[in-house]
């Protein structure tokens, strides 16, 4: 299905300015199949017809739906393991040994799409006992989307979601198999907490985070946004925090508010602060 100029401007300029995000042309691939059950839904056969009931504006709830439906959504447990295991390390090792004094951690997962990557952290911090007993983890998963959100909050994963990153092992000792699906057990679910949050806007709380991963999100916003997502990232973060971004994201030539570790690729630190390195 062609999808005209018009309706590209229209549906980008919906995405851009409820989300952030720009509907760039390597992802005009997957417009048609994104909202193919939105255009059922309304009863129209072409994107765009489906693009001028959005401009009309007579129906606000169906922008909220089309922009919704042009996220991309993937995500899967442990998501590039090799970055996550380090990750792991320097959580479990120096930034651990750096906040024994008041036992207390706070991590964000910006852009956490269904909540596999906040489960993951959960996971680590729930196998490894001798280490965080006694200790208070807050582990805090935001999304633009109110229905990856809802998702997040119930656990709930497919047979193919749960098979991505996550060994048989973990699979059935942190969730249940239901039906088709496989739910995260109850004190996994207490572990975590999920937010509707747009990195346009101001970290959620008022307290400084150790951690934030904000994967594979940066790359769908344009220089100008990205520069102020960053800043609001370094407002949010400890001076000796830990920021981890997707492989194929970087600050360099981004910004100076960030630098990167030469000892851990992928993950970065407030500029002129000291980060814990890996154990």
């Amino acid at each position: 299905m062609e999808l005209s100029p018009l309706a590209v401007r229209i549906l980008g300029e919906l995405l851009e300015s409820r989300t952030g995000q720009q509907l760039a042309d390597n992802r005009l691939w997957r417009v048609e199949s994104a909202l193919q059950p939105v255009m059922r839904a309304q009863g129209v056969d072409s994107l765009d017809a489906l693009a001028t009931m959005v401009a009309s504006g007579r129906n606000p709830a169906l922008g909220t739906t089309v922009a919704e439906a042009l996220l991309n959504h993937e995500s899967f447990f442990f998501r590039d393991p090799p970055a996550f295991a380090l990750l792991l390390d320097a959580i479990n090792g120096a930034l651990r040994e750096a906040r024994m004094a008041d036992r207390r951690l706070r991590i964000w997962s910006a852009g956490c799409s269904t909540g596999q990557e906040v489960y993951s952290l959960a996971i680590n911090f729930a196998e490894n006992p001798q280490l965080w007993d006694g200790w208070t983890i807050e582990i805090i998963g935001t999304d633009v989307s109110s229905n990856a959100i809802e998702r997040s909050k119930l656990g709930i994963y497919s047979q193919f979601e749960i098979q991505r990153g996550l060994p048989v092992r973990q699979m059935l000792r942190w969730f249940e198999s239901r039906d088709e699906d496989w739910h995260a057990v109850p004190k996994l679910r207490q572990r975590v907490h999920f937010l509707v949050h747009s990195l346009l806007n101001p970290a959620p709380g008022h307290s400084a985070f150790d951690v934030i991963l904000c994967r594979n999100v940066l790359l769908y916003f344009s220089q100008q946004v990205r520069v102020g997502v960053f800043e609001r990232l370094r407002n949010a973060i400890a001076p000796d925090g830990v920021l981890m971004l997707g492989a194929g994201e970087t600050v360099l030539g981004q910004t100076r508010m960030f630098e990167s570790n030469p000892q851990i690729r992928g993950l970065y630190r407030p500029a002129q602060a000291v980060m814990p390195r890996a154990a």
